[in-house]
């Protein structure tokens, strides 16, 4: 590209020095090369499309990047202004359709174009007499001043004569410029089709400031310099999480993809400008190698053949003048998109090298965050084994191991969201939402968990205790933070699976009306009731006697037993004195006789047998002499002790 940029530079570099080299005359103008129109028409409509791209730059554009933003926009607008005036430059140097016999109907395109350039031409002309006779107005002014007495009225008079010609001057010229204005709008959207009106309605489609024809105020590229633009550009936060990351490398891959765009629609321009200014570089150098022939030859001319050389001479001059002339703009349109393509190119380069750098940071920081959770599930491993190795009560170990999955995957969770979040605060409002929701939805859900904590409190369940809940009474096998299961329990003495598992919520231990009832830790023995309906004339006394001392016969292998389960409430109960575990009758009267209830603990792994040796030592116990007539009788069922 710098190569292309130097040719081109010796090129301009050239014509300059053969034009100076030249004699300046002044004679009619030959016509340039002449371009075909539609292809004009094509490079101008690609012209305008590829400027266009200056408001996707805009919008991919940072803070960082607002020297090449700027500098790209004030090198478009200065390529959109030559790529104008090389066409307008075209179109009058279009060629003229030849005459045509009477009978021939005339062309309506050939016809307008002619009017249309005789017009301008009028306008044009009228403008040049306006400026000439403003300088002579300023010049005969001037003379006033200083002017002598006697000569004073002269001049006034000169000046006065002139400021009326101005003002019919600058009349006519005003309606002339009108009629051009109205005859190129209509042409253009009359659809003629001619070269000068599709260049004006491309014209339309950009702001006034670009498609001007070049005044006083130009810069060194030969286009006057537009306005810079104001926009402010977006500044880049550094992105400081995973995502931010990974959502910064996708925009710049969006970057670097509309950069890459542009470098092939600019590549694509330039070979247009190359292809238009290649046959007028070879006429020039056409006309530089006649030049140089010219000079061989006057070294032997005669002074005939001197002056024909001389006209030769001031033939070639004017054509060299006015083919430079119309290629100039499209010599400096090449230059100047030689400078875009450059700038597009360095801002790649920039994009891509930090798009390098944030593919890094963010392998590293995912390298990182698997290291990070690797070492918490090494720490989580080694507390396992520490709790299998230094905890021997099983329900403490099942809390450890617990508690441990509870901290380890809350520590992953904190480790992913500081790795992925880009600020903190934000990340503090989103978890915030984010627990109300949760909260709302999964109140039953958060209210288990929550109970589940109090059911492996002090007091509380262990997989294998016999509990009886919402009535179902059963023994634990497993304990979860949402749910308990039970495998129910029924028979006799309610010690027999029935073959079901019930499963309750956790949140049942929040319930006024569902209790939870359990053993007492180191108990494990229940109250059985006996009920006996004896004949109205028995013997109150000797009825309780009997059954009182029976009772006692058929526990008193469980003496022992239960007595140790008693100091082991007392033990554990610090603040309660609990009751003797022994036998307890109650007789009282009824219609039909008398109602003896025998209340009694066994101890649950063999409560059958202790219900059948109770049973059987009250029967024995009324079969003595005296008989007592027994009524009716009701096998024992697990009671709540009075």
């Amino acid at each position: 590209m710098k190569t292309g940029l130097h040719n081109t530079v010796l090129l301009i570099l050239v014509l300059l020095a053969a034009v100076l080299a030249l004699a300046q005359t002044n004679p009619p103008k030959a016509p340039p090369v002449a371009q075909d129109p539609q292809q004009i028409i094509k490079f101008l409509t690609q012209i305008v499309s590829w400027h266009r791209q200056l408001a996707g730059e805009q919008q991919i554009a940072e803070a960082s990047d607002s020297t090449a933003v700027q500098e790209n926009r004030r090198v478009a607008d200065q390529v959109v202004q030559l790529a104008f005036e090389y066409a307008r430059s075209q179109a009058l140097s279009q060629p003229k359709r030849p005459a045509t016999a009477v009978t021939t109907t005339p062309e309506p395109q050939a016809d307008g174009d002619s009017e249309y350039e005789a017009l301008v031409q009028a306008a044009q002309q009228a403008d040049k007499e306006v400026t000439d006779t403003e300088a002579e107005l300023q010049s005969v002014q001037g003379k006033l001043a200083n002017a002598a007495p006697q000569k004073k009225t002269i001049l006034q008079s000169q000046a006065g004569e002139l400021q009326g010609e101005l003002g019919l001057m600058r009349a006519r010229r005003d309606a002339l410029e009108g009629m051009v204005e109205f005859v190129s709008s209509s042409s253009s959207e009359g659809g003629s089709g001619s070269l000068r009106s599709q260049i004006d309605t491309l014209a339309r489609s950009l702001p006034a400031a670009l498609t001007h024809s070049p005044t006083a105020n130009q810069d060194a590229g030969g286009s006057a310099v537009p306005p810079a633009a104001n926009t402010a550009l977006a500044t880049r936060a550094e992105p400081t999480g995973v995502w931010a990351l990974a959502a910064d490398r996708i925009s710049l891959s969006a970057k670097l993809r509309s950069l890459d765009a542009e470098i092939s629609s600019t590549a694509e321009l330039e070979r247009m400008a190359k292809q238009f200014q290649a046959p007028q570089a070879d006429s020039l150098r056409a006309l530089v190698h006649q030049g140089d022939q010219i000079f061989a030859a006057a070294d032997t001319a005669t002074p005939a053949g001197l002056a024909q050389e001389r006209q030769q001479l001031d033939q070639l001059t004017v054509q060299f003048k006015q083919m430079s002339a119309a290629s100039l703009p499209l010599t400096k349109l090449n230059i100047l998109l030689e400078v875009y393509a450059r700038n597009l190119d360095n801002w790649r380069e920039t994009l891509h090298a930090q798009a390098h750098d944030e593919l890094r940071e963010l392998l590293v920081r995912l390298g990182l965050l698997v290291a990070l959770i690797a070492i918490v599930l090494a720490i989580g491993e080694i507390g396992r084994q520490t709790t299998f190795r230094y905890v021997h009560d099983v329900r403490r170990r099942y809390q450890f191991l617990l508690l441990r999955r509870v901290v380890i995957w809350l520590t992953i969770g904190l480790v992913v969201v500081l790795t992925f979040a880009t600020q903190l605060g934000s990340v503090m409002t989103f978890a915030g939402l984010l627990t109300a929701g949760v909260a709302v939805a999964l109140q039953n859900v958060i209210v288990s968990v929550v109970a589940y904590f109090f059911l492996i409190g002090k007091y509380g369940i262990r997989v294998g205790d016999r509990v009886q809940i919402a009535g179902v009474t059963g023994e634990v096998v497993d304990i979860g933070l949402v749910r308990i299961h039970l495998m129910e329990l029924g028979g006799p003495g309610e010690s027999q699976p029935s073959g079901r598992i019930v499963a309750f919520s956790n949140s049942i231990v929040f319930q006024p009306t569902a209790g939870v009832f359990k053993q007492i830790p180191g108990t494990s023995f229940v109250w059985h009731e006996v009920k006996l309906v004896l004949a109205p004339e028995t013997d109150y006394h000797d009825a309780k006697d009997r059954l009182t001392t029976a009772a006692d016969a058929a526990l008193a292998g469980d003496k022992e037993g239960l007595e140790t389960q008693r100091m082991q409430m007392e033990k554990n109960l610090t603040s309660v004195t609990p009751g003797e575990l022994s036998p307890k009758v109650r007789l009282h009267y009824t219609g039909s006789g008398i109602e003896a209830t025998v209340r009694f603990p066994v101890e649950l792994e063999k409560a059958t047998e202790t219900d059948d040796h109770v049973m059987r030592e009250l029967l024995a116990a009324l079969d003595r002499e005296p008989k007592l007539k027994l009524v009716s009788a009701e096998l024992p069922v697990a009671k709540a002790a009075d």
